[in-house]
């Protein structure tokens, strides 16, 4: 099977233009506000799509749910189906980390947005391009430094988080397949962009190649002082 369809996510956590079709009942003020990265000219417009898709998911949980993750979910099954073991690649109506992602989306509401940040995506990007280069699937670097060791040279003692998911290049998939988290039972994944308790507020992005998976994506979130994101 190629590539392209198992698509894997790691998670780990440390303490210290669009071009996208309008979905159902979204408003232009919605899309506006989760918008972010709008002007963020480091990013490509996958990068930034995938900013505001995170950000929708913070102002409306439950209408992302019945909108946007179901175009993923009906889309890749979709795909899928052209295989002999379909019925274990599909994504069930009634598989378990779909059913309780509703219990989690609902009542998220108006979090904060996540805010792009030139200096994360450059360690994103450094990130997913080491990854590639080494063929590797781990938060370390390939000349063993840590994830913890990685930021923090640029964001000493802050909050920090950060998500990788392979096989996806187009930020719909990528930002739905981290929200599902599915086969990974802590759902940090999930829990990063639901952030709420560790205040999770900045973000570099970055979609590179990669050997054994197609594409890559690193996702790096830092929590920053509030006038330092509403100052952009």
């Amino acid at each position: 099977m190629p590539n392209m369809y198992r698509p894997i996510s790691i998670f780990i956590f440390f303490l210290f233009n669009t071009g996208i079709a309008l979905g159902q009942n979204w408003t232009d003020a919605e899309f506006k506000k989760a918008n972010t990265a709008v002007n963020a000219d480091y990013l490509t417009n996958e990068e930034k799509n995938v900013v505001l898709y995170m950000n929708l998911i913070r102002l409306d949980g439950e209408k992302f749910y019945y909108t946007f993750l179901e175009d993923y979910i009906n889309n890749y099954n979709s795909k899928v189906r052209q295989y002999r073991n379909y019925n274990e690649l599909k994504i069930a109506r009634n598989n378990s980390y779909y059913l309780s992602l509703l219990k989690h989306v609902k009542g998220v509401k108006n979090l904060p947005m996540f805010y792009p940040d030139e200096k994360l995506t450059s360690l994103s990007r450094s990130h997913a391009i080491d990854l590639n280069r080494n063929n590797l699937e781990s938060h370390d670097s390939s000349n063993g430094d840590k994830f913890s060791k990685r930021l923090a040279k640029d964001f000493p003692n802050k909050t920090m988080s950060e998500n990788i998911d392979f096989g996806f290049s187009n930020s719909l998939d990528i930002v739905c397949h981290l929200l599902l988290d599915c086969g990974v039972p802590t759902l940090g994944h999930r829990f990063n962009l639901l952030d709420q308790k560790n205040k999770l507020n900045t973000v570099g992005v970055s979609i590179q190649p990669h050997p054994s998976y197609s594409w890559c994506a690193v996702i790096d979130y830092v929590s920053q002082p509030t006038f330092y994101t509403n100052n952009r």
